[in-house]
């Protein structure tokens, strides 16, 4: 059976200043659902949770590299301007990425150097996905075949080695930009974390992700009972039991 998706994480040097940004930025309640962390739930249901737990690696490690970053949308040229204001104004900055100075999308950090980009009304291919409309990462065609198959959500795009999937109730989008992927500056920041599925168990989860072309990885990541991987393009995911 397919496998649960059931957050972005994000390491955060202060756990609870980040998950309050990002809860005032989307309009999402915080809760304490697993050990250690503040995971935000979406007001639209189809959203990919976020959630925050403390870096690992003690200070500094969570300026470590990412492999992914987010893409929130806009509903009007003035709700950009404003969602952009509301960015700088809870502590996050304008973000140099080398983007070119036509770009309609704005570049931005959070308050601990996590890219956003917040997309315009008229952007199509993520209309009707939600706030969160997409969770944008590095990896080439392979990334986004083993994720399809993982979760049971279908290619979207599939398109010169870039390609995207979205659970078929729609919602948020997760998406990797083709090849070459940059090497990483230790394990990325920012992962997916997923479920067994019910009536499974974490091994059974674990057999089918290596199955599909995941590898366990040297350093465990997440507290407690879960498995940390990496996908074929060498990010990491959290793999955890089932609810």
């Amino acid at each position: 059976m397919p496998l649960h998706l059931e957050a972005l994480t994000i390491d955060a040097e202060d756990p609870a200043r980040l998950a309050a940004f990002w809860s005032a930025l989307l309009g999402w309640t915080v809760v304490q659902d697993r050990p250690g962390a503040r995971t935000l739930v979406p007001s639209d249901a189809l959203c990919v949770p976020l959630r925050v737990r403390p870096s690992a690696g003690g200070p500094g490690a969570a300026g470590a590299s990412s492999r992914y970053h987010l893409h929130v949308t806009s509903t009007s040229t003035d709700d950009m301007a404003e969602t952009v204001e509301r960015v700088l104004t809870l502590g996050g900055w304008h973000l140099d990425v080398g983007q070119a100075a036509d770009e309609e999308h704005v570049v931005l950090a959070d308050p601990e150097g996590n890219a956003l980009c917040v997309i315009p009304p008229w952007n199509r291919f993520l209309a009707g996905t939600g706030r969160l409309g997409e969770v944008a990462g590095d990896g080439g065609r392979s990334t986004g075949v083993f994720w399809s198959e993982a979760l049971g959500w279908p290619l979207v795009w599939d398109q010169d080695d870039e390609t995207a999937v979205q659970s078929p109730a729609g919602g948020t989008k997760v998406a990797w930009g083709g090849g070459p992927v940059a090497p990483k500056d230790g394990a990325s920041r920012l992962r997916l974390e997923v479920a067994a599925a019910p009536g499974s168990d974490l091994e059974d989860a674990v057999a089918e992700l290596e199955r599909l072309g995941a590898t366990r990885a040297d350093a465990v990541l997440a507290e407690g009972d879960s498995v940390t991987m990496t996908d074929p393009s060498g990010t990491e995911l959290v793999v955890l039991p089932a609810r």
